[in-house]
């Protein structure tokens, strides 16, 4: 992929943009080297109706495969480009994306707003189908989980994440050890309607792969493989090979981002 030039424009519109995407396709939302991302994807779109490119600040990163409906990110449109509506601009991009991304909303704000450093949390939702036989119509959406799971069991643990908590023992490495593994959680729920698990998780901020291996271990709960209160052991552990497997992606939605 060709490097861009952004211009550094101070008489500009800033723009902020939710973005709903199928993660399956690309290698998470920020741009990447050598792979597609949403990101590269929305500034190409952007790149065919104005003039010069425009960088798109996103207010997160989401890993390969993972889904979002409420990704937020800013652009700054220099006011002389400018020639359209908020509500045309969202037309506009549209006709420009791929089918699997979409940009529901399109609204000034001032130029003071930051998508990444404005935000005051985000919440995530995890799908599981736990039947024998996966429905075949959310096999991109959720994880299959063909042994039984106790909703009771994964609610208990689910409590015990609540609270400003060290979750490296959730956390996958990168190749560099974080400084904070702390984080707080507002909002941990296990909600079941026939075989279709919905885990919710809220929170301040959320470390590398830590949604996943939240549920990773909220599945070993439900299964019978861990106890409830071995939660608040796991933790203490602070050790990534305490807990439970790492959910894969396609199951996760960054659903929405609070400001």
């Amino acid at each position: 992929m060709a490097t861009l030039h952004f211009p550094i424009m101070s008489d500009t519109k800033r723009l902020k943009l939710t973005i709903a995407y199928d993660g399956a396709n690309y290698s998470g939302f920020q741009l990447q080297p050598r792979d597609v991302t949403v990101q590269q994807r929305v500034e190409e779109a952007f790149l065919a109706l104005f003039p010069t490119p425009k960088r798109i600040h996103g207010s997160s990163r989401t890993d390969t495969g993972v889904h979002a409906r409420g990704m937020v990110a800013h652009v700054d449109i220099p006011k002389s480009e400018w020639r359209m509506t908020p509500y045309k601009l969202r037309l506009a991009l549209n006709a420009h994306l791929p089918e699997d991304i979409r940009i529901p909303l399109v609204q000034a704000v001032p130029n003071s707003f930051h998508a990444r450093f404005d935000a005051k949390g985000k919440q995530y939702r995890y799908y599981i189908w736990n039947h024998a036989a996966m429905d075949p119509l959310r096999r991109t959406q959720a994880w299959h989980v063909p042994k039984a799971l106790d909703a009771d069991r994964m609610r208990e643990a689910a409590a015990c994440f609540i609270g400003k908590k060290n979750f490296e023992s959730f956390a996958n490495n990168r190749s560099y050890k974080m400084e904070d593994y702390v984080r707080t959680l507002t909002r941990v729920d296990v909600r079941k309607e026939g075989p279709l698990f919905t885990v919710i998780i809220e929170g301040d901020g959320f470390l590398y792969k830590m949604c996943r291996g939240i549920v990773g271990t909220l599945a070993r709960v439900g299964e019978g493989k861990l106890e409830p209160r071995e939660i608040k052991v796991i933790l203490k552990h602070r050790d990534r090979r305490v807990a439970g497997t790492t959910a894969p992606a396609h199951g996760l939605t960054l659903w929405k981002v609070f400001y």
